[in-house]
């Protein structure tokens, strides 16, 4: 069975829930989370399945193809500005990133009602 290849940015009170939904998930292979914080229960989760942990979010986008989708939880303009501009010079047309209002749309669909985050709250 071919896999959908994801990365995660961001492993936080939004990100767990996703990272154990997706480690769960037989046609996904998760290839790496990016964390500035790697004391998060959610890094140990990711470790706990053998899933490659990082504080730098680039080293993911690093991986170029190998990865089909980088899915950014952070909740932060300049990482997902990062993000593309570093694909952009890389010259990687293949991964997506997907912005965490879809990843939010999709846990909603999921649990059946609007999922929070305490995004709206922090500021970066």
């Amino acid at each position: 069975m071919e896999k959908i290849r994801i990365a995660m940015v961001g492993a936080g009170e939004t990100g767990t829930p996703l990272l154990k939904q997706l480690l769960a998930a037989p046609f996904v292979e998760l290839v790496g989370v990016a964390e500035l914080n790697l004391a998060l229960p959610g890094i140990a989760i990711a470790r706990e399945a053998g899933v490659p942990v990082t504080d730098n979010f680039i080293e993911l986008a690093e991986q170029g193809e190998r990865i089909d989708i980088i899915i950014d939880l952070t909740g932060s303009r300049k990482v997902r500005e990062d993000l593309r501009r570093f694909m952009q010079f890389a010259g990687n047309s293949h991964t997506v990133i997907m912005h965490e209002r879809i990843a939010l749309l999709m846990m909603s669909l999921s649990a059946g009602a609007l999922v929070p985050t305490r995004h709206e709250s922090l500021s970066y």
